[in-house]
């Protein structure tokens, strides 16, 4: 039996890999308006800039950073709209 979390269900799913900062951010906050608030959005980023943007970005806006892994240098982010 693994020790691992399983990551959160996701609502929506954006695919940012291959662009670079302040791109992928961006790109999530477009995607964070047109969902319901408590919904989840799953971001794939390739950029390793992303980790510092979007855990200051869900603190500062409000909304909750549920989850991340980082895999063969794609980071992964579940966020929780507020």
């Amino acid at each position: 039996m693994s020790d691992a979390v399983a990551p959160p269900i996701c609502d929506a799913e954006l695919d940012a890999r291959g662009l670079n900062c302040p791109l992928p951010l961006l790109k999530a906050k477009m995607e964070l308006n047109r969902l319901d608030s408590g919904a989840v959005l799953k971001v794939l980023a390739t950029d390793a800039g992303s980790q510092r943007d979007f855990r200051s970005f869900a603190r500062l806006a409000g909304h909750a950073l549920l989850h991340e892994n980082v895999e063969g240098g794609t980071y992964t982010y579940w966020l929780r709209k507020a």
